[in-house]
Formats: C-alpha cells, structure tokens, sequence
C-alpha cells in the first residue's frame, strides 16, 4: 500500500484558518465543572461515555459528594450506583475513591499540574491529563479522543491508530498555540458535521481540503 503523502504546512495552516474563522478562539470545556477535581473527575467519568451523559450524572454527584474527602470516603458500592449509567462503574469509582484519596495525602487536595505527576493518579492517562494541563492550567495540551483521532486521521494529518502517537504528531504540524483549540474545533466538528455514522461531507466547511470527504 503506497503511504499517504504528508500535509504541507500551507495545507494545515489554511485548515487551521477555516477552523478559526468558522468556530473562533474561545476556549470552551464541554464537561460542567467548578473547579479542577470536579474536571479530573468528570473526565475520568467521561470514558466510553457522552459528555452530554456525564454532566447529567455530575449535576447530581456533585451535590452529593461536594468535596475531595466526601469522594475519597465515599463507599463504593454506594458510588457504583451513582454513576452506574456512564459505563464501566466498577472501574471508575475505585478510580475516583483512590485518586480523591492520593490527590489529599500526597498533594494536599491540589490537583498537579504536571504531565508525569497526573498520570500517577488513578484512572488519569495522558488523555486525562492533558485535559487537566489544557483547561485548568492553561498548558497547551493535545487531547486525542474519538473525535480528534477519527478525523486528524480523515483530514491527512496521522495514520496512525495509536492515541499517544497521534498525540506527538499533531504537536509536530499544529502550531503551540492551537493544541487546546484543535480539540475544542474538532469535536464541534465531530457532534455537528462530520459525525462518524454519517458525516456531512457537502455541509462541511473543509471538506476541499478533506482528502476523506465522501468516504
């Protein structure tokens, strides 16, 4: 199979332009939270599952457990339940219980702000952190979800599967200043028009520059 030719820099600037112009700078977080554990929470809640899902669940959570000690001395039986409808419950309330506990003995109850340090947490990889470092911290920060990993690669941007390599490449081609921001477009782009069941391809504000468009 021939390898697929690389995008020019030309070409990702000029996607980078069509984002920018089409859905603007702003920042924007799409799991509700008020504060830096409630986003590491709800993103480890947000495994295999909706944002729209997760932030139904938390608006409730919250309440209930409304501080890292309620969390680490949750039961968790009692947590399973309370989020049972994101998915994989089991996992994530041992995750939460455990990262509340360590986030409060080893970093008293601060959320870190370091890459090698998150990822020390339960139930925190580099997806997580990342989204810690990009929307606490102000770290720019590549995210590589579903969205992202789905249509980096339908634009020409990666081939590859593997998120962490994703990751890196898309640090390579996209300017610093629009890591945050490739997530943030990408998945507006992935909810609204190019969905992965059936993308919109004739809508769809790229789609000159798309070498997947129509596939």
């Amino acid at each position: 199979m021939a390898k697929k030719r690389k995008r020019t820099k030309a070409e990702v600037e000029r996607i980078i332009e069509l984002f920018n112009k089409e859905y603007g700078k702003e920042y924007k977080c799409y799991l509700n939270h008020e504060n830096a554990w409630q986003l590491l929470i709800a993103t480890i809640l947000s495994a295999q599952c909706t944002d729209a899902r997760v932030n139904i669940v938390t608006k409730e959570l919250f309440v209930k457990y409304s501080s890292l000690e309620a969390f680490a001395n949750a039961d968790v039986k009692e947590l399973e339940r309370d989020i049972y409808t994101t998915g994989f419950y089991k996992n994530k309330a041992k995750n939460i219980i455990l990262c509340c506990r360590k986030l409060l003995e080893e970093y008293g109850g601060e959320v870190p702000s370091e890459l090698e340090e998150l990822v020390t947490l339960a139930g925190v990889g580099r997806k997580t952190a990342n989204v810690i470092r990009g929307n606490i911290y102000n770290e720019p920060s590549i995210v590589v979800d579903t969205h992202v990993k789905r249509i980096s690669r339908k634009l020409g941007l990666t081939d590859s599967d593997d998120p962490v390599k994703i990751e890196f490449e898309l640090m390579e081609i996209l300017p610093k200043e629009q890591w945050i921001l490739w997530n943030i477009h990408v998945i507006r782009l992935g909810r609204t028009v190019c969905t992965a069941k059936k993308p919109d391809c004739g809508n769809c504000f790229l789609r000159e520059l798309c070498p997947g468009a129509g596939k």
